[in-house]
């Protein structure tokens, strides 16, 4: 069994990677992070491979890393959370995020996840609560950096907006109102709470 797919990057959709090796284009579900992290269209890049083979389908799944990919591969020993599943909360959460939650025991920012209900968030917690563990060089150079409102991305996310458009916004209005005296006298609290308000105004 193949390992990993080495050549250039032909596209990238939410979600989906196209990668030509050797004239035979490659088409791969990968995480929203894992394109992220991975190189531009047009540039030749390494996707880690893992094959979901069904008696009616075939389905290739790639990651930036062969962490991240094992991390996809833990998160399908728990009861309720299938590769779809796996994919949508890789999606919206960076592995080190992810391990970091779970190592704090924070069920509630695990049912923020997209299809974590309090029930699997409860199965993933009794799982691999302290089992995960990240290399120091999982992290890309290319990988996005968490911002000071991270989970309130997550949390847009999870109610079913295209995660990039909703770092965007989230950037937009942080830096208009970044310009108003009176938001920065504001709590932490009350800024994240403004923030999605007009998020969620805007993005209707």
């Amino acid at each position: 069994m193949f390992n990993s797919l080495f050549g250039t990057i032909t596209a990238k959709y939410p979600q989906t990677l196209y990668i030509e090796t050797n004239g035979i284009e490659w088409d791969l579900s990968v995480p929203d992070t894992s394109l992220d992290a991975l190189p531009h269209v047009g540039e030749q890049g390494r996707v880690y491979t893992w094959l979901l083979h069904r008696d009616d389908s075939m389905k290739l799944f790639g990651f930036a890393s062969a962490e991240d990919r094992s991390l996809f591969l833990d998160l399908l020993k728990v009861d309720g959370v299938g590769p779809k599943g796996a994919l949508k909360i890789l999606s919206s959460v960076s592995s080190e995020q992810l391990v970091s939650v779970l190592d704090g025991g924070d069920v509630g920012k695990l049912e923020k996840f997209p299809g974590v209900g309090k029930k699997t968030a409860q199965k993933m917690m009794l799982a691999l609560k302290g089992k995960l563990t990240l290399s120091e060089n999982t992290a890309s150079p290319r990988g996005k950096p968490d911002t000071p409102y991270s989970d309130l991305i997550i949390s847009l996310a999870s109610m079913g907006y295209d995660k990039s458009l909703v770092e965007q916004k989230v950037s937009l209005i942080v830096e208009s109102l970044s310009k108003d005296p009176s938001f920065q006298s504001k709590t932490d609290k009350e800024r994240e709470e403004l923030i999605f308000r007009r998020a969620i105004v805007e993005m209707a």
